[in-house]
């Protein structure tokens, strides 16, 4: 098989994204937020549950966040989070 059949082939198979680095953002904004969360958590008297009460969220998400699985968490979850933490901070 050709290199040129193979990869005219992937193409069809895997498109290519319009805007490739449009995944890398939400990324970055992710982390940012991630980190901003962490350290508003950091300097709450407020524990995983009750943060995840306030900002109406499961447990596993506050959890995930603070083990630093970004993974599970979009950006909306992660500005409900900041939202609420910014709320309690004095």
């Amino acid at each position: 098989m050709s290199t040129a059949y193979s990869t005219a082939r992937a193409e069809t198979l895997d498109p290519p994204r319009s805007s490739p680095d449009l995944d890398v953002r939400d990324l970055e904004k992710r982390t940012r937020l991630m980190r901003i969360i962490t350290r508003l958590i950091a300097v709450s008297d407020l524990g995983s549950r009750e943060i995840a009460r306030q900002a109406g969220l499961p447990v596993q998400k506050v959890s995930d966040l603070l083990a630093g699985r970004l993974e599970h968490l979009d950006i909306d979850e992660l500005n409900v989070l900041r939202r609420t933490l910014e709320l309690e901070a004095p």
